[in-house]
């Protein structure tokens, strides 16, 4: 039925942006698009209340694409619409009194479709980002040399694990502070939690792997290619072992080790992509986006 396809739809899209999650540069910062596509983390629960209060009290301009892309950030993402679609009161869409529901998880929908159309556009425009980073030039504005461009993609994957690790998993698992807490996980409603951190991993690994960045060291560092290559197999492996949503998943022994192993590798990659390899290329990647420097 249409909620299902919904939903299924949905998880393409989750995993579809997972992939470019850390891609935090050129399109996806432009229009406060990141924020706007996923609001996370919402640590004080501010995002969801706000969800919550369109469908309360039924907020026209929420159902409307203009205005609602004028709203708040958490209202017009992955996040909302998981709500829409998973959360409490979400079983009213199949029914008439799920109109308002419908039409504001649409408007949603439609919001996203827009700014995926514009970020394709924007990357792809000849003499774009994209141009500029395959191509450095003295003269461009933003990578003037190949150093700059290399800098910004290692940059990218390194500060992308660092968040991986401290948005996407640490917050949720147990830890000698407390037990886990699996209501902070990102799509934990739509049980979504290991596929985004997947396609995350993914990305990461595929523009490793094609930019060529770790193939680029002199010969005393050769190894360290296929070192992060396995690392990032590693990953994947952890993750197959976690097949249960993660509120299940960390109450169940192997699984919740499989999720701590997966912090482990993390922390190793980060150590190979963020310190050995600037070093072998010669590079300085500089402070996380995440320290708030």
């Amino acid at each position: 039925d249409a909620v299902a396809l919904a939903g299924q739809q949905f998880g393409r899209s989750v995993t579809a942006y997972g992939r470019i999650d850390f891609l935090r540069l050129g399109p996806l910062m432009e229009d406060n698009r990141a924020d706007r596509l996923l609001f996370w983390p919402d640590r004080r629960g501010i995002g969801l209340k706000q969800v919550q209060t369109i469908l309360a009290e039924e907020d026209a301009t929420a159902t409307d694409l203009a205005s609602l892309g004028a709203k708040s950030v958490a209202v017009q993402g992955l996040g909302a619409l998981e709500f829409v679609l998973f959360g409490t009161g979400s079983e009213s869409l199949a029914a008439a009194e799920g109109t308002f529901r419908c039409a504001y998880g649409q408007a949603i929908a439609g919001n996203i479709a827009g700014m995926a159309k514009q970020m394709v556009a924007e990357w792809y425009v000849p003499g774009g980002i994209a141009d500029h980073l395959r191509s450095p030039q003295p003269d461009h504005a933003d990578y003037r040399s190949e150093t700059e461009a290399m800098e910004a993609l290692v940059g990218l994957v390194s500060h992308g694990l660092e968040g991986l690790r401290d948005k996407h998993l640490l917050p949720f698992m147990a830890s000698d502070d407390g037990p886990a807490k699996p209501k902070l996980a990102v799509f934990w409603r739509a049980g979504m939690t290991a596929d985004f951190v997947r396609a995350q991993i993914e990305g990461m690994a595929e523009l490793v792997a094609r930019s060529g960045m770790a193939r680029a060291v002199d010969a005393s560092h050769q190894g360290l290619d296929n070192s992060i290559g396995f690392e990032f197999r590693n990953a994947i492996r952890a993750l197959d072992l976690v097949t249960l949503p993660v509120e299940a998943a960390v109450a169940d022994d192997k699984q919740a080790a499989a999720l701590a192993y997966l912090v482990l590798v993390t922390g190793s990659l980060q150590a190979m992509v963020g310190e050995q390899l600037p070093a072998a290329l010669g590079l300085s990647v500089g402070f996380s986006s995440l320290d708030g420097d």
